[in-house]
């Protein structure tokens, strides 16, 4: 098994769960929660406390999977804080590099859920996972982990530069998965690309990175700065190659959506949860999406991650 760091954040969710005032009504191209009336009082069928944030889930699937589980984060000195840590520790996930920062809250996100369609909006007070300034890369010298396993840390190119740039002198491997802040900053994202080893994105977001339209270009054209790349297509699966082998999937399964909150997370980290035991490549990305399709049916962004000993079915997947 490896020894796996999981940078990112920290999330209390709690769930707004309700069955008909939450009905999204279509307006135009939008959907919005249409029976919620400015200044009404509305009866919520359930309410549900989970932790979540990138960090986080990614770092449960990968001890659920029986590898050494580190997370390094922030969060506040705060109920919503030690909800985090309770479950970290549950689940044997390393909190011991768990940054306390003293005047802000741990971040917390409010989940407005439709019980009948999975369909949700998040508000979201980042508190503690707004700025990632404070890690220190050093703290990689003291982990020695194989693999450093990233999320968006909202666009600070510095401290991905400076942890991506630890993690190649003390030879261990980084999987990046960015967001929209990251994005946003194409020529700092390329140039941190040399140091990574797996890249994780949807389609729309690789389009940002490289011209293309077609998965396959889009997918060859990544190939030329990272080694092992994957885009995912929603519905549709994705594709990924790693200088070897390429694959184009679809989905693990059809299943009911309860909760799309972590189906990213899920799909990457579980990827590399399997990866990192040795398992090939094919059989790592027929489990990151049964993996993904496992969170989704369950409510919150990290309860229905598996273990790795579950038997899978076959999907669709195909060598090219």
């Amino acid at each position: 098994m490896a020894r796996i760091v999981s940078l990112g954040s920290a999330l209390q969710d709690i769930y707004l769960v309700d069955h008909d005032d939450l009905t999204p009504t279509n307006i135009g191209n939008e959907s919005i929660f249409g029976k919620v009336l400015v200044g009404s009082k509305v009866d919520i069928d359930k309410i549900s406390y989970e932790v979540g944030g990138g960090g986080v889930n990614s770092a449960i699937t990968f001890a659920r999977h029986g590898h050494e589980a580190i997370f390094l984060g922030n969060i506040g000195r705060d109920p919503a804080g030690a909800a985090v840590v309770r479950v970290l520790d549950r689940e044997g996930v390393d909190t011991s590099y768990i940054n306390y920062l003293e005047r802000k809250t741990t971040g917390t996100s409010v989940v407005l859920l439709d019980s009948k369609s999975g369909e949700r909006t998040i508000l979201t007070c980042r508190g503690a996972s707004e700025q990632f300034g404070n890690f220190s890369e050093n703290d990689l010298d003291l982990a020695q982990p194989d693999w450093l396993y990233t999320t968006t840390l909202r666009g600070d190119m510095d401290t991905l530069t400076r942890f991506f740039k630890k993690a190649h002198d003390i030879g261990a491997k980084v999987m990046f998965n960015p967001g929209v802040r990251e994005l946003a900053n194409t020529k700092e994202l390329i140039n941190l690309l040399k140091y990574v080893d797996v890249l994780n994105v949807n389609k729309s977001e690789a389009a940002k990175i490289v011209p293309g339209v077609m998965l396959t270009e889009l997918l060859y054209r990544l190939n030329n700065y990272v080694e092992t790349v994957i885009i995912t297509d929603g519905p549709m699966g994705g594709i990924a190659g790693n200088g070897a082998e390429v694959y184009r999937f679809g989905i693990y399964e059809d299943r009911k959506v309860k909760d799309a909150t972590g189906a990213g997370d899920a799909f990457g980290s579980g990827f590399l949860a399997h990866l990192a035991s040795g398992k090939s490549f094919k059989s790592s990305l027929i489990f990151a999406s049964a993996n993904s399709t496992a969170v989704v049916s369950k409510l919150g962004a990290n309860k229905g991650a598996l273990f790795g000993d579950e038997p899978l079915h076959p999907m669709p997947i195909q060598k090219l």
